[in-house]
């Protein structure tokens, strides 16, 4: 079985990078994970993926004096690993459009919130502050507009009273562990697919029950 080349951007501790690594590493899984880049040569990613036998690179955003420059030189190191898809997890840069551009179609990103809402920062305490009672997070392709790209996938958790951030925050991260795996093998397979501006998934899969809270 052909499995499609992704690279993976990261920028801290990597523990979504982890999942998709341990994800590829399964018989059967549609995508091999072929790089890891970081934007900081510190990130505690980088050594979690070497364990793993990955090839690593860092392009470190500090030595450039712009974006457009930052982002030509990372776009030239991941074409020197010739990846397919590119995955962010947690990446924490502004991505300029023209490097948007090159990779169209092609770079998925995982955010903490249940998308459209919350997007951007500090989704956790929002969703608090708003008193909703499902909480989630989405992977979906990147798009120049931030948080705004088509949906491939969705996990939904409780919030329950009591809440902090925290707790919020590790459950939803839990969550995020779990789908973004699904979510790449999903458009790696081909499986998912951009129509008309929308992702849409082939598959006999049954919808589970509406999951109700409380």
């Amino acid at each position: 079985m052909s499995r499609a080349r992704v690279a993976i951007l990261v920028s801290g501790r990597g523990s979504n990078m982890a999942a998709l690594i341990d994800a590829a590493a399964e018989p059967g899984y549609p995508a091999e994970i072929v790089a890891v880049v970081s934007n900081r040569p510190n990130a505690g990613a980088l050594a979690v993926a070497e364990r793993a036998g990955i090839p690593t690179a860092v392009v470190d955003h500090k030595l450039f004096p712009s974006r457009d420059a930052f982002d030509a030189e990372l776009d030239r190191t991941l074409a020197g690993f010739t990846p397919e898809i590119v995955c962010l997890a947690g990446f924490m840069r502004l991505l300029t459009g023209g490097f948007i551009a090159r990779w169209e179609g092609r770079m998925l990103n995982i955010h903490p919130a249940l998308l459209p809402s919350f997007k951007g920062l500090d989704t956790h305490r929002r969703a608090l502050e708003t008193g909703v009672r499902l909480h989630g997070c989405t992977v979906h392709l990147v798009t120049e507009e931030m948080d705004a790209g088509p949906i491939v996938a969705q996990a939904a958790v409780p919030v329950l009273d009591g809440d902090d951030e925290a707790s919020l925050a590790a459950r939803v991260l839990t969550a995020e562990h779990l789908l973004y795996p699904r979510a790449l093998a999903l458009w790696a397979s081909g499986r998912a697919r951009l129509v008309d501006g929308k992702v849409v998934v082939d598959g006999p899969d049954e919808p589970p029950s509406p999951f109700i809270w409380p």
